[in-house]
C-alpha cells in the first residue's frame, strides 16, 4: 500500500510539473507572437500586451489594485520606427535584424550617398548626417529622444570589404508622450492582508524596427512574465498569510521607467513590503542562477541557498552586490528590501531577433519556481 501511495503521489508530481511547465510554455509562446509585435512601441504591441496580461490575471482571480482595474498608466517620450526600414551597402540589400540595425536614436532618411572611411569600424557621410558602423554583434535598444542624425549599424560578417555608399529608406516618429501601463494584481493575504510580498517582472520589449522587423523578447522578459504567471496560479490556490502583489512593468527597456512611475505613485505603501523578487532573463539557468542585492540582504539570500542546497534545485547560487540594472532598483532606493534574479548559461540571444521562443529552454523554470515558494515559507515563518 505506500509503494502505491508513493507511486501515486510520484504521477501527480509529474503531472504538475508539466502543467507547471506547459503554462509557461504558452505564455512564452503567446506573448513572442507577431500579434504583439515585440510588445513595444508600434502595432499597439504594448497595448496589446497589457490586456492580454490583465486577462490573465482576471483567470487567475486577482484582484486589481488600482480601483476596478489592473492597469496603471502613465506615458513617457519615446522614438520610434513604425514604416519602411530598407538598407542597401554598394548595391547589397541588407536584411534589417540580421544584417543591420538602426541606432535607436536616429531621425529618418532618405536617399542615396557616398560614405567617407573615418576609422576602421566607422563610415560617414557628415553633410547628411549619416554614420554607418561595424559591429561585432547587433544589439538594440529604446531611445527618448530623437537625434538629428542616422546611424545604421552592420553586422561585420555582412561586410566583405570597406563601405563606400550606401542607399537608404529610414522612417521614424518621435511621440513624445507614449501611454503605457504597468499590470498590477494582487490575491489578498489570510492573516495580515495589509502586508505584502511582491513580485515583478517586466513585459515590455523592444518592439518593432520597421513594418516588418520585431524582436520577440522570449528570454527578455516572456520569460519572467511566465514565471510571475506560474506563481499567481501557485498562490491563488495556497495563498500566504500577507497578501501578495503581482507587478507586471511596461517601460523597462526606455530605462527602469514603469517601476520608477510604481515607486513614485505607489498602489500599495512601500513601508507594508516585507520582500520585492524582481524576475527578469529566467529563460535558461544550465549554470544556475545570480541574485543582485545578495550581499545588501545576507541572512535573506542565505535562505535562498539552504533551500536551494536541501531540495538540490539549481546548480548554483551565485551573489552579486547592488546594481541599477532591472525594476528592482528603484525600490531598494526607496527602502524595500528586494532580490533581482536571472538565470545563466544556454542561449546568448539578447536585444537581438534571435531571442526567441523556440530557442529559450526554460529548463530551470519549476526548480526557480520552487525555490522562490520556499523562500516565501521563510518570509512568512514556516
Amino acid at each position: 500500500m505506500k509503494r502505491i501511495i508513493v507511486f501515486f503521489l510520484l504521477i501527480l508530481s509529474l503531472h504538475t510539473k508539466a502543467q507547471d511547465s506547459q503554462y509557461a510554455r504558452i505564455i512564452v509562446d503567446t506573448l513572442t507572437s507577431k500579434v504583439f509585435w515585440g510588445r513595444g512601441y508600434t502595432k499597439d504591441g504594448m497595448k496589446k500586451a497589457a490586456q492580454y496580461l490583465s486577462d490573465q490575471f482576471a483567470a487567475n482571480r486577482l484582484l486589481p489594485l488600482n480601483g476596478s482595474s489592473y492597469l496603471q498608466s502613465f506615458s513617457y517620450p519615446v522614438n520610434t520606427f513604425p514604416g519602411k526600414m530598407e538598407v542597401a551597402i554598394d548595391g547589397t540589400i541588407l536584411q534589417p535584424g540580421v544584417d543591420f540595425i538602426v541606432g535607436e536614436e536616429s531621425s529618418g532618411f532618405k536617399g542615396h550617398l557616398k560614405l567617407e572611411k573615418k576609422d576602421s569600424t566607422h563610415f560617414i557621410n557628415i553633410a547628411k548626417k549619416v554614420i554607418v558602423e561595424i559591429k561585432d554583434k547587433l544589439t538594440w535598444s529604446v531611445s527618448n529622444v530623437a537625434a538629428d542624425y542616422t546611424s545604421i549599424m552592420v553586422d561585420k560578417i555582412a561586410m566583405m570589404h570597406d563601405p563606400s555608399s550606401i542607399d537608404l529608406t529610414v522612417e521614424n516618429k518621435f511621440i513624445g508622450s507614449f501611454k503605457a501601463s504597468n499590470v498590477v494584481g494582487y490575491i489578498k493575504g489570510s492573516e495580515q492582508p495589509d502586508s505584502f510580498v511582491v513580485f515583478t517582472a517586466h513585459y515590455d520589449h523592444l518592439g518593432g524596427m520597421g513594418a516588418e522587423t520585431y524582436f520577440p523578447g522570449a528570454n527578455d522578459n516572456a520569460s519572467g512574465i511566465s514565471l510571475l504567471l506560474g506563481l499567481a496560479k501557485h498562490y491563488t490556490i495556497h495563498p500566504l498569510k500577507y497578501s501578495v502583489a503581482f507587478i507586471c512593468f511596461a517601460g523597462e527597456e526606455a530605462g527602469l521607467l514603469g517601476s520608477k512611475y510604481f515607486t513614485e505613485h505607489p498602489l500599495i505603501p512601500l513601508q507594508k513590503i516585507r520582500f520585492l523578487t524582481n524576475v527578469d532573463l529566467v529563460g535558461t539557468g544550465v549554470e544556475g542562477i545570480t541574485v543582485v542585492n545578495a550581499t545588501e540582504f545576507a541572512k535573506e539570500f542565505e535562505w535562498l541557498k539552504q533551500i536551494n542546497a536541501e531540495h538540490q534545485l539549481l546548480a548554483k547560487i551565485n551573489a552579486r552586490t547592488k546594481a541599477a540594472n532591472s525594476d528592482h532598483y528603484w525600490f531598494t532606493e526607496k527602502g524595500v528590501p528586494a532580490f533581482f534574479i536571472y538565470t545563466l548559461g544556454g542561449i546568448k540571444a539578447y536585444h537581438d531577433v534571435f531571442d526567441k521562443a523556440a530557442t529559450l529552454p526554460l529548463n530551470e523554470y519549476e526548480d526557480l519556481l520552487k525555490l522562490i515558494v520556499g523562500f516565501n515559507k521563510k518570509l512568512m515563518g514556516e
